[in-house]
């Protein structure tokens, strides 16, 4: 007989809470503690071992690669949870939700963004385009030297929009779904394909696997925050109508099938063309895109995060809880 465990449930909503407050009092956690370092350090040591001269065994050590770096996570985080709500109550319960809540903590980043993009923001506003570049390389991939200032606008932007679903909203829906384990094996496999997933000689067989696990892995997320975003923009005062028009439009212009959904309705929302150069363009050129900009997609963001909690990550929960009990 299905019944929900409401000590079950109050606990992992308390421990999303608590991870969402930590996040927005304290940012991010510095590096020397940082789990994604010593998921990138992994990654770099598994990389080496994996590569082999045949295609085939490549690929399969691609596999394995992701399979150990997840597990290598996962596992001991589950351990470690399952150990301390095992302790005679409360204390073991206490223990469980705070330091579930300091290990979820580091599988997302809500302010973090903002750490990176408000500096690009305040520079642009004094005019100071080589300030501006000096920050970009922290969230995108291209040559700051080549950007103007739309540009550089439109890049902090769409790595706000695209790190909506990558950097919050996903790790949120799979701890909803598997708990802070669930959390960090996405972490890993969204780490795998920043470092691997790319379709070069030199990862194209190592990292097909990480690659394709990312995009299967933010495949809901990213449909489900885009229409949130939505909302978020029609709470906001953006224009939601606008955002809703050209996330139906835009949404499968970029190469990636995920990312063009969050881009696109921010793009609406903001009443703004962005765009990578020779990759796409999404959203209407208005004439206009400054740097105010950058601060409403944050406020967006932040919102966005906030209502992903509340229409997916609680009924998913529930839902789970009231299945298997934990």
């Amino acid at each position: 007989m299905f019944a929900l465990d409401i000590s079950w449930f109050i606990d992992s909503v308390l421990i999303f809470a608590l991870a969402f407050l930590i996040d927005l009092v304290l940012g991010e956690y510095p590096d020397r503690i940082h789990p994604t370092i010593g998921i990138g350090k992994l990654i770099t040591y598994l990389k080496t071992k994996a590569k082999n001269k045949k295609p085939r065994i490549e690929k399969t050590n691609g596999i394995l690669m992701a399979l150990v770096a997840m597990s290598a996570f996962a596992l001991p985080v589950f351990v470690l949870l399952y150990l301390l709500r095992s302790l005679p109550h409360p204390v073991g319960e206490i223990l469980y939700i705070i330091v579930g809540a300091i290990l979820f903590k580091a599988t997302f980043a809500v302010s973090g963004m903002g750490q990176y993009t408000k500096p690009i923001a305040a520079a642009l506003k004094k005019n100071d385009l080589t300030s501006a570049r000096k920050w970009l390389p922290y969230i995108v991939r291209r040559d700051p030297n080549s950007l103007n200032e739309r540009q550089i606008i439109s890049a902090a932007v769409e790595s706000i929009a695209e790190s909506t679903t990558d950097g919050i909203t996903a790790p949120f829906f799979f701890y909803a779904l598997f708990g802070v384990p669930g959390a960090f094996a996405y972490r890993v496999i969204n780490t795998l394909d920043s470092m691997v997933g790319y379709k070069n000689e030199e990862y194209k067989n190592i990292g097909w696997f990480s690659a394709k696990l990312d995009t299967l892995t933010n495949y809901i997320p990213a449909r489900i925050t885009a229409y949130l975003m939505v909302v978020a923009a029609f709470l906001l005062g953006e224009d939601w109508r606008e955002s809703w028009r050209i996330l139906q439009r835009d949404k499968h212009k970029t190469s990636s099938p995920n990312a063009g959904y969050t881009i696109s309705a921010m793009a609406g929302a903001l009443g703004i063309r962005l765009e990578k150069q020779d990759h796409y363009k999404l959203g209407d050129d208005k004439g206009h895109i400054f740097h105010e900009d950058i601060g409403k997609a944050l406020r967006i963001m932040v919102l966005t995060s906030a209502l992903f909690g509340l229409v997916a990550v609680l009924p998913i929960l529930m839902f789970r809880i009231y299945l298997i009990g934990l």
